[in-house]
């Protein structure tokens, strides 16, 4: 049975009339794939909006208490996701990352994912249903809740994609794809179609605007699973 991780950012879930875009996108996707797991970033700027009331408290919040806070977002994220998706009559499921099985490193606000468990995942793609799972976020062996760093829920998103031996990643975000600069900054900017995983890291590294976090381009190019992100694949020899 073919499967699909499908990720969708802040700016492609910015307010509530988005949901119902982004479940026509999946409901569409339902038609080509068998399972469809959907990673989900916080809403537009939520996760700068609730630091900012952690750091209305204090200067420096303890880091798990931080964590605890700004994996609301994506939770919030997946449940309306799911209403979305029920709305149009299909069944859909949302997953914390701890629900998801994504076991992580245990430092807060830069965890690494160090193994995926994905048993409740399975169990329900092979009910037919559509699986949200919240991303940037995981578990630590000692049962905290642990956050991902700035663009983990890319790395969510392969991550997810490795363990469940999905076909490809497809990222939705603001951008059309990868260009050789920021082309919000450099009008002239060239789109990039392809690109192997070492040329996607170069330009990646030059650019002051991570479009996809290095570390989902780093665990795409070990499992070898394609990855893409509006006109850009991204592919090529597991490195």
């Amino acid at each position: 049975m073919e499967s699909i991780v499908l990720k969708f950012g802040g700016a492609a879930l910015r307010d509530l009339a988005q949901f119902q875009k982004v479940a026509a996108i999946i409901i569409e996707k339902k038609t080509i794939y068998d399972r469809i797991v959907v990673v989900v970033s916080a809403m537009g700027t939520m996760t700068d909006e609730l630091l900012a009331m952690a750091h209305q408290i204090m200067v420096d919040p303890p880091k798990r208490e931080q964590d605890m806070l700004i994996s609301v977002g994506e939770r919030i994220s997946m449940a309306l996701l799911a209403m979305a998706l029920f709305k149009e009559g299909y069944q859909a499921i949302s997953f914390t990352g701890s629900q998801a099985g994504i076991i992580t490193s245990t430092e807060h606000s830069d965890a690494r994912v160090l193994e995926v468990k994905p048993k409740r995942i399975l169990s329900h793609l092979e009910r037919g249903e559509i699986v949200i799972v919240a991303g940037f976020q995981g578990v630590s062996f000692d049962g905290e809740i642990t956050t991902l760093g700035r663009g983990g829920s890319d790395t969510t998103a392969v991550a997810l994609a490795v363990a469940l031996k999905a076909e490809r990643v497809e990222f939705y975000k603001d951008v059309k794809g990868i260009f050789t600069k920021d082309p919000k900054k450099e009008p002239l900017a060239k789109h990039i179609a392809e690109l192997d995983y070492e040329e996607a890291l170069e330009v990646i590294g030059r650019s002051e605007r991570k479009v996809i976090h290095p570390r989902a381009v780093e665990l795409a190019a070990k499992n070898g699973v394609p990855l893409f992100l509006g006109d850009t694949v991204i592919r090529g020899c597991v490195i």
